[in-house]
């Protein structure tokens, strides 16, 4: 490890990168000394967990600190070790709280452009790069239980990334989608409240998390990645509704993927710069840049090649001054990684006057049966019987039932339509949009009928639905939880012969999902019985106790 660290050492001190940095402050060296140590591991608390509290409070007890700048709805913490480097204890609760969506680890800077975005409960919001998922999930955070994110990612094996942190995180708003987000359909029809627009970049802002970024950073790599990030960016004011916002993101230094693209966007009269400051005013800054230089592939200055207009800096004042209302995060200002923020205001006008009368589409655009549907009468007549009532948002898909926000239903209800607007689809689908996931897994099926309800949509459940639940002793759901196994008969609440699957709550109203046999055994993962040792102050090795 040593040796690969003097690698990278020599690579940063001769790299190309540092030498563009030359071009764009007039203080490289500052910006290298805050750019070569690991990061520490920082983390996401979910505001929405029932132990946001006692993580909080654990997170303390082992010396992390708060984000002083962060001002979303839960909380960030710093740890007092670099990523990747807990160890014992420390560790197994760290990758428990992770895996359950008790908190999310996440970049620190990573968190910003949710902050910038500031969503609202009720609100539509588009997440057009979405994979791995953080952001998507710090979206829902915002949201709370009401409104929508439609969290999009184009490559198979993101999404399958993205729908496993969007399910781990547990949120009732998000909806996994597939598509390339240059072509992604406008649904709702009006227009998205909001969109985030994180786009893929040469991430010369990440040389503490990717040291490999040294040697491998070139101009010509930003200059290649603009025209896609341009076309992701257009997408998104074109599908944002009139008086709706957009943010632009990257973990890149380079302007030519920052402010030059921000710039062809203005110049395009269908958005203006919103000043960041506003909205994080508390966060380690500089403002972006109105002007900068062409490199070459050495990181001199080009003077040789021709390049197309739009990468270089504007030189009407109206467009140079909204650059200056970006904001430029540099790894040395802000201790961490580096990071570029617009945040755009799409103008009201820009609706057209021409009133388009769209017609219905001869093409049927049925839904997949592997896509999400509301469930149907049978479905409502057996969660009526097996739990007494039927919460509003419940979804059927392959063998689990989903649970999703009313706003969720209300985009899949709604008309919407195609080809710029000149053709109608009606609602009740899905189509044009392919829906991966959607919602809070609440209950498992087997053989098409319902199996059991899922431990951690119970808690949220439990003020919807009387049943399946059982009241208990707090005691003996922590000698479940320490590996013991009471017989059926010591639960007094429970009726002659009933069994199988149920939901047992404490005194403290702790809920804990279990499957009574002859015998009462837990149902819930390693990762779930460890979170619920610890917040329960019991050993976290069951073994260990007596």
């Amino acid at each position: 490890m040593a040796s690969r660290e003097s690698d990278w050492r020599e690579d940063a001190e001769n790299s190309i990168l540092l030498k563009a940095v030359s071009h764009w402050r007039e203080d490289p060296g500052e910006w290298f000394q805050g750019s070569y140590d690991r990061l520490p591991e920082t983390v996401r608390v979910n505001p929405m967990s029932q132990e946001k509290d006692w993580v909080e409070s654990w997170l303390s007890g082992i010396g992390a600190t708060r984000i002083p700048w962060f001002s979303g709805p839960g909380g960030a913490w710093e740890m007092p070790f670099d990523r990747g480097a807990a160890t014992g204890e420390v560790k197994s609760m760290m990758t428990a709280l992770h895996e359950t969506g008790r908190f999310t680890r996440q970049e620190a800077v990573s968190m910003l452009p949710v902050l910038a975005l500031d969503p609202l409960p009720g609100e539509i919001i588009l997440d057009l790069c979405a994979s791995p998922g953080s952001k998507t999930t710090q979206i829902c955070e915002h949201l709370g239980d009401s409104g929508a994110v439609i969290a999009n990612e184009v490559i198979s094996g993101r999404v399958n990334t993205l729908v496993t942190n969007v399910q781990r995180h547990a949120s009732r708003t998000a909806v996994v989608v597939q598509h390339d987000g240059r072509h992604i359909p406008r649904v709702p029809g009006a227009g998205f409240d909001a969109v985030l627009v994180d786009v893929p970049c040469t991430g010369s802002g990440t040389t503490r998390k990717n040291p490999d970024v040294w040697g491998k950073w070139r101009p010509s790599s930003g200059v290649s990645l603009h025209s896609l990030q341009h076309d992701l960016l257009s997408r998104a004011i074109a599908v944002t509704k009139p008086g709706g916002r957009v943010v632009y993101s990257t973990c890149s230094l380079d302007p030519i993927e920052n402010e030059a693209v921000v710039a062809r966007a203005i110049e395009g009269g269908k958005v203006r710069v919103i000043p960041c400051a506003d909205s994080l005013s508390e966060v380690p800054s500089t403002p972006g840049m109105a002007g900068w230089p062409l490199l070459d592939d050495n990181g001199d200055l080009d003077v040789q090649s021709t390049h197309e207009d739009y990468l270089l800096a504007p030189e009407d004042e109206r467009i140079a001054s909204q650059l200056r209302c970006c904001l430029r995060v540099w790894n040395d200002e802000i201790g961490g990684g580096g990071f570029f923020l617009a945040v755009l205001e799409k103008i009201e006008d820009d609706i057209g006057t021409k009133s388009i009368d769209p017609i219905p589409s001869p093409k049927t655009f049925e839904d997949p049966e592997s896509f999400p549907r509301p469930i149907n009468e049978n479905w409502n007549d057996e969660l009526r019987e097996a739990w007494g009532s039927v919460p509003s948002g419940m979804w059927s898909r392959g063998k689990s039932l989903l649970w999703s926000s009313d706003e969720i239903r209300g985009i899949w209800d709604a008309d919407r339509t195609r080809k710029s607007g000149r053709e109608l689809i009606p609602g009740g689908r899905w189509r044009p949009l392919k829906v991966i996931h959607l919602g809070l897994i609440a209950a498992r099926l087997r053989k098409g009928r319902l199996d059991r309800l899922v431990s951690r949509a119970a808690r949220r459940l439990r003020e919807e639905i009387s049943g399946p639940f059982v009241n208990v002793d707090d005691c003996i759901i922590d000698d479940i939880l320490q590996g013991k196994e009471p017989l059926r008969t010591e639960l007094d609440s429970l009726e002659d012969g009933e069994g199988g699957s149920r939901i047992l709550v404490g005194d403290s109203g702790y809920c804990l999902a279990v499957w009574v046999g002859n015998r009462v055994t837990p149902m819930v993962s390693e990762s779930e019985s460890i979170v619920m040792r610890g917040v329960r102050d019991l050993s976290l090795d069951p073994q260990e106790e007596e």
